[in-house]
C-alpha cells in the first residue's frame, strides 16, 4: 500500500513538473532531464512510469482536462444558463491562476512544437456552444441574438485572456471577467433575465 501511494505521489510530482516546464517555456523546451530535477526524481523512476516525453505530456493533459471539467460544473445548479455561463468562465480564469496543470493544457494547445490529443480549447468551445444552445431552447437570449456570434464572443475573449494572462495576471483577474460580462450581458439576454444575471459571477466577487 505504501509502494503504491509513492507510486502515485511520484506520478503526480513527475505531471506537476512538466506542467511547471510547459506553462513557463513550452514543449520543445521541455526535457526528460529537467523534469526529473523538477521533480526531485531520478531518470529511472521517471523512466519506470513514463515511456517517453510524449508519453508525460499527454499524461498532463488527460489530467488537464478532468481538472477543466470539473471548472465545468461550477454552479451547476445556477437558477439560468446564462448565469452558469458567467459563473463558469470565473471559475475557469481563477483556475488558470492558480494551477499550473490546467494552464499548461491549455497552453499545450497553442504549442507548435506539440500536436494536442486532448485540445482543451476545442472542449470549451464544444461546452460553450452546448450551453448557449440550451440557453436559447429556454428563452434566455434575447429576441435577435444569434447563438454563433455569442459562442464565438466567450470563447475567444476568454481564450484571449488566458493566452495574454501568461504575463499579465491582470487579464485573468475577477474585475476583468466581470467587465466583459457588463459589456456582453445587455446584447444578449433576455431583457427579463438581465436584472438577474451578476456579471461578477453569483459565487464570489471581484
Amino acid at each position: 500500500m505504501a509502494q503504491q501511494q509513492r507510486a502515485v505521489r511520484t506520478r503526480e510530482a513527475l505531471i506537476r513538473a512538466v506542467a511547471e516546464i510547459v506553462a513557463q517555456e513550452g514543449f520543445a523546451a521541455t526535457s526528460l532531464t529537467g523534469i526529473s530535477k523538477r521533480a526531485g526524481v531520478s531518470n529511472g523512476a521517471l523512466h519506470f512510469h513514463f515511456v517517453s516525453k510524449g508519453a508525460l505530456v499527454e499524461a498532463l493533459e488527460e489530467a488537464a482536462l478532468r481538472r477543466l471539467r470539473v471548472v465545468l460544473e461550477v454552479s451547476a445548479d445556477a437558477p439560468s444558463r446564462l448565469q452558469h455561463l458567467v459563473d463558469v468562465t470565473h471559475a475557469l480564469a481563477r483556475e488558470l491562476t492558480s494551477d499550473v496543470v490546467l494552464r499548461a493544457g491549455f497552453v499545450l494547445c497553442g504549442d507548435v512544437a506539440w500536436v494536442p490529443e486532448v485540445d482543451l480549447r476545442v472542449h470549451w468551445l464544444r461546452w460553450v456552444g452546448e450551453l448557449v444552445r440550451d440557453a436559447g431552447a429556454a428563452a434566455e437570449l434575447r429576441p435577435g441574438a444569434e447563438p454563433e456570434g455569442i459562442v464565438t464572443a466567450v470563447v475567444g475573449a476568454i481564450v484571449g485572456f488566458e493566452v495574454l494572462g501568461a504575463r499579465d495576471a491582470g487579464w485573468l483577474a475577477p474585475r476583468t471577467v466581470a467587465r466583459f460580462w457588463e459589456l456582453l450581458l445587455p446584447s444578449l439576454a433576455a431583457p427579463d433575465l438581465l436584472a438577474t444575471l451578476e456579471a461578477a459571477g453569483s459565487r464570489g466577487r471581484p
